[in-house]
């Protein structure tokens, strides 16, 4: 069958309405039945189901149209599933001269009786149509879906209906956003909102987007972590708080990296980062069993148990078995950042970990926290009482990829004023161009013992649907323009 132009589809809607009939009505069936629930209660010919027999309501998108004539049979899709229906000439007299207006792609709604077909497929026996929405572009070709990665990213609104796959995984990031929530206030956490528009990009190192308020004649800065606004709750005696928040960063855009993404946070007082790491366990179990009944998921064609405990390691200890070298023997880490051609910037602490990220982190496959790192790269945390060397610190990987970070958080003003100088001092785009004197102003007034947690809840969905890429689990990712798409092929 020849594929309808645009125009032949402008061509019916035109003739709908010249025969009264309105493809874009106000009111649509209230009353439907999920089609997986019909499709369930229609049971088999051996076993009936429930609503076998009963006359249904239904609504979706029409996925095609098989016209024998007398006889129509058409896939119909709603959120929950498909479901055939039958129209039959004998049961629409009056609407049948109409089935020429039906088109893939249309939104209808039905009525008629939930049955089997002969071969035993459920199928509701159509004595009913109304037309719901009129579609003016053509549905994806029938037996290939939408398979072209750029044009589903593009036009998720397409690939939602037309991969049954796709929206499963948005059903399930859902339901790991609920279990979060779920989880945490079931042991007295409270959600709060934080700013997102902030006077200093703090909180974390990232090159922040900028923005300018006109009222206030000030720049601000898109977030980049809720960090410094979720501890100044914790002064201020809220104890346990979370926030579910967007966070912007202007960096590359990868596999694993979008400019703007979806971060937990957490703070709890009287915790530590050993607390943290129970957290942490409980939210990525509870959520793997959310989502597949089990804590076991698939992630890169491999199999992680998601089930406590997690296997630890200290930071430097991998290091030492990656490197053959001490972290801080520095004139062996500058070799071998020579040897894997690691530009040295100066900075001793940032190229230390340049070389822990190229020879350490793919290897990591996890569940693991990596444990202890350099107190030199955490500004926020607290300074080991064992060795003062290092920070009470972890990072989570699972198959080379960081899921998240959690301090035992600093509370000693002074001590977090002269980190935060020492940062403005070294002049990298990436970290405060001034330091928080409101924050510190905020620790002067006491914040008790508190453990934090920041969860990148995109790339834990990732990994509990199985998903390579983080674009496929973010609705709507960011793209290049057309034209530049075009010219220079955005990475996978």
């Amino acid at each position: 069958m020849t594929e309808l132009t645009h125009a032949d589809r402008i061509a019916k809607l035109e003739a709908m309405r010249d025969q009264g009939r309105d493809p874009y009505p106000a009111r649509g069936l209230a009353d439907a039945t999920p089609l997986a629930e019909l499709h369930a209660g229609a049971g088999t010919p051996d076993e009936p189901g429930p609503l076998l027999g009963q006359r249904v309501t239904a609504t979706g998108r029409l996925l095609g149209l098989r016209d024998f004539g007398k006889l129509v049979f058409a896939p119909l899709r709603d959120r929950t599933g498909r479901l055939q229906l039958g129209l039959k000439r004998n049961d629409l007299e009056d609407w049948w001269p109409e089935r020429k207006w039906l088109d893939g792609g249309d939104l209808i709604g039905v009525r008629g009786k939930l049955g089997h077909t002969q071969k035993g497929e459920p199928t509701i026996w159509v004595d009913e149509v109304h037309q719901l929405a009129k579609a003016l572009a053509p549905p994806p070709e029938k037996w290939h879906g939408m398979v072209d990665t750029e044009a589903r990213y593009r036009r998720r609104y397409v690939d939602l209906w037309a991969n049954p796959d796709v929206l499963d995984v948005f059903i399930a990031r859902g339901r790991i956003l609920s279990t979060l929530r779920r989880t945490l206030e079931d042991q007295g956490y409270i959600e709060v909102e934080t700013p997102t528009l902030h006077p200093i990009a703090g909180g974390a190192a990232a090159k922040p987007f900028v923005t300018h308020h006109n009222a206030l004649g000030a720049d601000l800065y898109l977030r980049i972590a809720p960090e410094l606004y979720l501890k100044r709750l914790i002064v201020g005696g809220m104890e346990r708080v979370f926030e579910l928040s967007r966070n912007f960063r202007n960096e590359g855009v990868s596999s694993r990296h979008n400019p703007e993404f979806t971060m937990l946070e957490l703070y709890e007082a009287q915790g530590d980062y050993l607390r943290m790491m129970e957290i942490t366990e409980q939210l990525f179990e509870a959520c793997a069993k959310a989502v597949n009944g089990t804590t076991m998921v698939t992630f890169r064609g491999q199999q992680f148990d998601l089930k406590a405990p997690f296997a630890r390691a200290r930071y430097a200890d991998l290091f030492e078995q990656a490197n053959g070298c001490a972290f801080d023997d520095r004139d062996a880490v500058r070799a071998r950042a020579a040897e894997l051609k690691i530009d040295d910037h100066g900075d001793y602490w940032k190229l230390l970990n340049d070389v822990f990220e190229a020879t350490v982190e793919n290897d990591l496959k996890g569940p693991i926290f990596v444990t202890d790192y350099p107190l030199a790269i955490c500004p926020l945390a607290k300074q080991s009482p064992e060795d003062e060397r290092f920070a009470e610190r972890f990072e989570i990987f699972i198959d080379g990829m960081e899921l998240g970070n959690a301090f035992s958080e600093l509370n000693d003003p002074a001590e977090q004023e002269r980190r935060f100088a020492e940062q403005v001092a070294s002049k990298d785009p990436e970290t405060p161009g001034e330091v928080d004197i409101d924050y510190i102003q905020a620790l002067e007034y006491g914040m008790p013992p508190t453990g934090g947690l920041g969860i990148g809840v995109d790339r834990l969905v990732m990994v509990i649907t199985g998903q390579d890429s983080i674009r496929d689990v973010l609705l709507f990712p960011a793209m290049r323009s057309l034209e530049k798409a075009e010219s220079q092929p955005q990475q996978a």
